[in-house]
């Protein structure tokens, strides 16, 4: 049989990893920026697909998008697996077809619905903590059970999110390994590169992506600080529901993502957040069978502009007529720039009560909203990263900028005098 040469010399914590990660069906890497991570847990992979002696094994790079996945893993999967005699590779779906069946491709996490139903014998979930907290437990997991496939979780903190908490999980959970490394302890970067980085970066940012530091604050975070001074405060507790007080919904409606209702109860100047829901792949009649069956009295729907549009695969009709015919009538946001939004939800956020329980999986997603990062210039962009957050952030803005009265009050017929007209 000949032998394959993989063209990949890994370097001193590579081969650390290389040695820790099949001692464990789960692994958590917590690395800083530039350490070879994404480079070995791919080799990784494409030694398990060549080795594997089940009938065509499975494997999955997931990124937090497809395009993030294919700018950061494709090429590298190309260059490691262009030696294999008969490997077969696939630029649209980024499909990897090995000669022995075995099969890699590069999914993103944006779109969990192209994930179910799958099964998978090994992945590694790239760049963890910009994926949703409900991908792994929800859809990968189970992809996982029928052959006993592993998953590597890799990134760099960003706050004590998700991520976090699968590291303090595997620190003592049967199966599962993890282990942070620093900038200043594995030496791979040049001691220069990180005292010119820090030169430009704030500390906190720094710290977090170059020395993991899961207690940094969430550097770019739109609504961190005030979320973070609610939390101290005692503004994220039990939040009781008052049938003496009408509900708003809050919508961002995807159309082959998610969407994302939030349920408020306005009182005085307080601004009771009292339940939140997330779901993908569904039409509006399940949201509206969802909203029928909370216990709660409903004062106004509100949803983005963009609901007006006409679809062509509805009979020509717009969500917010369908909508309509489902009972739902919706209040539209304004159509205001993302700027102005970002402005109005931080003017409302000090006003806000998020139930702990109920709100957790969309206050998180508040929490992670964030600008986006400029490698080149070193600096943030003015716009935020499109992930598991956006969707929960859109539908909290649109509720943020609707003005308006009571949907009792407007819907009501103004009489009008005729009585002038001959």
């Amino acid at each position: 049989m000949a032998e394959i040469t993989i063209p990949y010399t890994p370097r001193k914590l590579q081969k650390i990893l290389h040695k820790q990660m099949p001692k464990n069906r789960f692994n958590v890497i917590v690395a800083h920026r530039r350490s070879g991570k994404t480079v070995c847990t791919i080799n990784h992979m494409i030694r398990d697909a060549l080795t594997n002696p089940l009938p065509n094994p499975r494997y999955a790079f997931i990124s937090p998008t497809f395009k993030q996945g294919k700018s950061t893993a494709w090429d590298y999967i190309k260059n490691f697996a262009k030696n294999i005699p008969y490997v077969k590779f696939n630029e649209s779906e980024l499909r990897c077809d090995f000669p022995n069946g075995s099969r890699i491709t590069i999914l993103g996490a944006e779109n969990d619905q192209a994930l179910r139903g799958i099964f998978l014998d090994g992945c590694v979930m790239d760049e963890t903590q910009n994926i949703s907290p409900s991908l792994f437990p929800e859809i990968i997991r189970p992809a996982l059970t029928d052959r006993k496939g592993w998953c590597i979780f890799i990134g760099t903190p960003k706050g004590q999110n998700y991520f976090y908490k699968l590291h303090k999980e595997a620190l003592d959970k049967k199966g599962w390994w993890t282990e942070v490394y620093k900038a200043s302890q594995t030496k791979i970067l040049d001691k220069e590169e990180l005292i010119a980085a820090q030169g430009v970066m704030s500390s906190d940012l720094y710290d977090q992506e170059f020395e993991c530091s899961f207690q940094a604050a969430i550097t770019g975070s739109y609504y961190g600080a005030i979320i973070e001074n609610l939390e101290k405060t005692n503004k994220v507790k039990e939040v009781k529901y008052d049938p003496d007080i009408e509900v708003e919904t809050w919508w961002d409606l995807g159309l082959r993502d998610s969407t994302a209702i939030w349920f408020v109860q306005r009182h005085n100047e307080e601004v009771r957040v009292i339940d939140y829901e997330e779901n993908s792949g569904e039409g509006l009649d399940f949201y509206a069978d969802l909203i029928d069956s909370k216990p709660y009295k409903y004062d106004r729907h509100i949803a983005p502009h963009d609901i007006k549009v006409r679809e062509l695969g509805a009979y020509g009709k717009s969500r917010l007529e369908s909508a309509l015919d489902l009972g739902i009538s919706f209040d539209i946001a304004p159509k205001l720039s993302i700027e102005d939004g970002i402005e109005a939800v931080r003017k409302e956020l000090p006003k806000c009560y998020f139930d702990k329980s109920r709100t957790a999986k969309g206050l998180e997603a508040l929490k992670a909203y964030q600008k986006k990062w400029d490698e080149k210039n070193q600096c943030f962009k003015n716009r935020p990263i499109h992930n598991f957050a956006s969707h929960p952030a859109d539908a909290f803005r649109y509720g943020c900028t609707f003005v308006g009265g009571k949907s009792s009050d407007w819907k009501k017929q103004i009489p009008i005098d005729t009585s002038y007209i001959v």
